[in-house]
Order: C-alpha cells, then sequence, then structure tokens
C-alpha cells in the first residue's frame, strides 16, 4: 500500500474525540481513518502522569499495528501531559490539540486576553497557558483559565441546549466578560458540541475548536510531505472510518450520532493492555 493510502489513526480516551474526528472529515473527506476510543479506561484525567503515558503509548501502538500514516492525540489530557511519549513511539507524524489551538488562538487574539476552558485535569497541567505564553513576544498578554467539568456529562446526555446546560455555562463563563477575553480555546473534545450556548453567553469572542485547527494543521503537514490522499483516486459517498474501542458504553451509538451526524454500526472491540 502506498503511504498517502494508509489511514489517519486518531485517539482519545473515550467519545470526546469524535468531535475531533468530525473535523478531520470535513477537512480531508477523502481519507480513511481509524478512530480508537479507551472506553474501558476513560476518564484520563484523573490518573497519574506515569499511568497516562502508558495508556498513550497502548493506543499508540494499537494504532501504529493499522499502517496508520498519521497519529492524531484528540485527547487534551493525553496532549497536556504525554505527548512526547507519543512521538517517541510513533514512526508516523503526531499532531495534538494543544499547538495547533494556541497558535490559531494567538494569531486570532487582538487585544491580547485570551481565555481557555477545559477539564480540571487540562487547566490543571498549564499546557495551554504555558504554551500560549512561551510563544507571544507580547509582554501585556494575558491567559485566563478555567475548568468547566459539568460541561462533559452534559453533552454525553445530550443536553446540547438544556436550559440546565444554559444555567451552569452562565456560571462558568459570565467571568470571562468582565476580564475582557476576545478569544477563547474550547480545551476539551466535547465543547465545540456548546458552541452556541457558549456564544450567547459570549457573543463578540472568537472561539478556537481545537479539533478544527489540528484538522487544519494535519492537512497543511500532510501535504507537505506528499501524504495527502488525492481526491481523484477516492471517491467516498460516506466517511470511511474504522472504530474501535475498548469497552462498548451502553449509549455509545446515540453520543456518536450526536458527535458526528451520521450513524455507527460497525464497532469493533479491543483489548489494548494485552492481559
Amino acid at each position: 500500500m502506498k503511504e498517502e493510502k494508509s489511514k489517519i489513526g486518531i485517539f482519545d480516551s473515550g467519545v470526546g474525540g469524535l468531535s475531533v474526528l468530525k473535523q478531520f472529515i470535513k477537512y480531508l473527506p477523502f481519507e480513511s481513518y481509524i478512530y480508537l476510543g479507551d472506553t474501558a479506561r476513560v476518564p484520563y484525567g484523573n490518573k497519574s502522569s506515569e499511568t497516562i503515558k502508558k495508556y498513550a503509548k497502548e493506543c499508540t501502538e494499537f494504532l501504529l499495528s493499522k499502517n496508520v500514516k498519521l497519529i492524531v492525540v484528540a485527547c487534551h489530557t493525553v496532549s497536556s501531559v504525554a505527548l512526547e511519549e507519543v512521538e517517541k513511539v510513533s514512526a508516523v507524524p503526531v499532531v495534538g490539540m494543544i499547538r495547533p489551538a494556541t497558535k490559531s488562538a494567538l494569531i486570532a487574539s487582538r487585544n491580547k486576553r485570551i481565555g481557555v476552558i477545559g477539564t480540571r485535569a487540562t487547566i490543571a497541567s498549564n499546557a495551554y497557558q504555558d504554551y500560549i505564553t512561551q510563544n507571544s513576544y507580547n509582554s501585556e498578554l494575558r491567559v485566563f483559565a478555567k475548568p468547566c467539568p459539568l460541561f462533559v456529562p452534559l453533552v454525553e446526555e445530550g443536553f446540547i441546549n438544556h436550559s440546565a446546560t444554559k444555567l451552569v455555562a452562565n456560571e462558568y463563563l459570565s467571568d470571562f466578560l468582565e476580564m475582557n477575553i476576545d478569544t477563547l480555546i474550547l480545551g476539551c473534545t466535547h465543547y465545540p458540541l456548546l458552541t452556541k450556548v457558549i456564544k450567547e453567553i459570549l457573543p463578540d469572542v472568537e472561539l478556537i475548536d481545537a479539533g478544527e485547527q489540528a484538522a487544519i494543521f494535519s492537512l497543511r503537514l500532510l501535504a507537505e510531505n506528499k501524504l495527502l490522499q488525492e481526491e481523484k483516486d477516492n471517491f467516498l459517498p460516506s466517511p470511511n472510518v474504522e472504530f474501535y474501542l475498548t469497552d462498548m458504553p451502553m449509549n455509545f451509538k446515540e453520543i456518536a450520532k450526536t458527535f458526528l451526524g451520521f450513524e455507527v454500526d460497525k464497532i469493533e472491540i479491543v483489548n489494548l493492555s494485552g492481559k
């Protein structure tokens, strides 16, 4: 198989990475994909860094066994604490969530006041905050970060436009109005589904979808390395995705349809630990 015809591998600690997959399908529709969700061991955010690195290594090795040409780390926790471990193991290019999103935020922000929302683990890691400040030459730049842990269960329950979600969002986000941010990074795979609710509270703020920025970055990366699947070589009437999970959540198919907008029928259960 020619390298450019190999698939793109995307892994996440659970189902949230499906929002990243959706962006890749949007920007690279002629590519084929392998999605791996480590649903048996989710969440990663409350695990030690050693355990997260171990899980990330196992996910990476699984995707490499499928002869992928690119590995996308959709999990923000892994991107925050274990991206170097993935890069160390991988023989193919690796794209995480943090670098593409922060670079885009730095370009988008005019007043250099940037907000970041994510899970407790992602915000506590300071990965977004550190990367933004390290890559800015503006001494007046300010980063305001806030964990929004309730967003994940609300999305997975399908409460996308629910009144409860709006109340929680207002509680989490209203402080950003006083901070006068003009750009907000959605530092969790679930948060892009709440864009409408977030925009109601922060109507004048530019929202940065990390998954979207990772897809755009990957498009350029594959093109530069002559690994891009050409449209004429691969007409796909529907997205070509293989789905692998380490456990089958009861509502996975419903969640998948919410994230992706299409039905997911064929799913294979795999054991990453080898035990």
